[in-house]
């Protein structure tokens, strides 16, 4: 009977000229990889030299305001939502990155940016011009100017014990600062009066600064204290008193479902950070949007259809966000702590 097996060369069966062949193969295929592995490290020294840093989110329009940062490079926002797409829009000159899903045409992307066309406007390419990632869409709007204007982000007051303190007593470890909002508008005049004013984009410029009290819990001042006591009070987040009707609703709606004390501080120095409590910043670089600048804002209508705009809604999607990606709020807070974003 024929024997239809298929016969496997081994390297005993091989000829001189095979085993020429075959040697010539290694060395070509060694030398590729040696190359490519050479490039590569030519590559990372080359970066590392050059000190090139990532732009952060709130970095983009001040290279001084790294400490309040999310990152935006490309592959850091892939990471945030892989299948998220994200294209540039310009109105008279004035860059923001758009960030949504299944983007169809120029028209697709505008509405994901909430970004709504004047009759006199001029768009380019077209409504219904297909995009992608490379596609740069300008708008330019007569009679409209591009203005940046600031304003004061309130800071908190947190209260931490200590029983470096004699009990009942407080002492002010730092004093609080207000930090700076920074919104760029497109605002219309006819004459000195302003017809219509739009926010095109808004970021922290700089985060406030909690005023922190310690409050005694110890008993003797002139007791020898434990030498990590340091370390223990700078561990404890500390107790936050709420400013304004926003951080009031979050911190009663927190405490009335089973959060702490600890949990509300967590969620204001987070969000004081991110968004400096806007409820529309819109990040230019990053596309990040609300009060905790998700990325897509879009992800937030899970939480409900008015995530644009209400921030109840916003601040459920956020602590939802929170306990799914960091196990709870204040995990959330330490990953911020450590590493300026979340």
């Amino acid at each position: 009977m024929a024997n239809h097996r298929r016969q496997t060369p081994t390297l005993r069966s091989l000829s001189k000229r095979q085993w020429i062949k075959f040697t010539a193969i290694l060395a070509a295929v060694g030398m590729f990889a040696g190359a490519g592995f050479i490039s590569r490290n030519f590559y990372v020294a080359e970066h590392r030299a050059s000190g090139t840093s990532q732009v952060s989110s709130y970095s983009a329009t001040d290279s001084d305001a790294l400490e309040v940062s999310r990152g935006v490079s490309r592959e850091a926002l892939r990471h945030a939502d892989k299948n998220a797409s994200y294209v540039t829009v310009k109105v008279n000159g004035q860059s923001r990155t758009v960030l949504g899903y299944h983007f169809t045409d120029v028209k697709s992307v505008l509405d994901a940016g909430d970004i709504t066309l004047e009759p006199d406007d001029k768009v380019s390419p077209s409504l219904t011009s297909e995009v992608s990632e490379s596609t740069v869409i300008t708008i330019e709007r007569a009679g409209t100017q591009v203005e940046t204007s600031q304003e004061p982000i309130a800071f908190n007051t947190v209260k931490k014990e200590t029983d470096d303190l004699p009990k009942g007593t407080e002492k002010v470890e730092t004093e609080g600062q207000k930090g700076v909002m920074e919104i760029t508008s497109l605002v219309t005049r006819s004459g000195d009066t302003v017809v219509s004013s739009n926010v095109f984009t808004s970021y922290v410029k700089k985060a406030p600064v909690d005023k922190v009290i310690l409050v005694g819990t110890g008993v003797d001042t002139t007791a020898e204290t434990e030498s990590n006591a340091a370390s223990d009070t700078a561990s404890v987040i500390g107790t936050t008193t709420p400013v304004g009707d926003m951080q009031q609703w979050a911190h009663d709606y927190l405490l009335a479902n089973g959060y702490s004390e600890s949990d509300f501080t967590a969620t204001v120095y987070i969000i004081s950070h991110e968004s400096g409590w806007r409820v529309n910043a819109t990040n230019a670089a990053s596309g990040a949007y609300g009060l905790a600048q998700a990325l897509p804002g879009s992800k937030m209508a899970s939480a409900g259809s008015d995530w644009a705009t209400n921030y109840q809604t916003q601040l459920k999607w956020f602590w939802s966000y929170c306990a799914s990606r960091y196990g709870s709020i204040q995990g959330a807070y330490n990953f911020w702590v450590a590493n300026n974003w979340y």
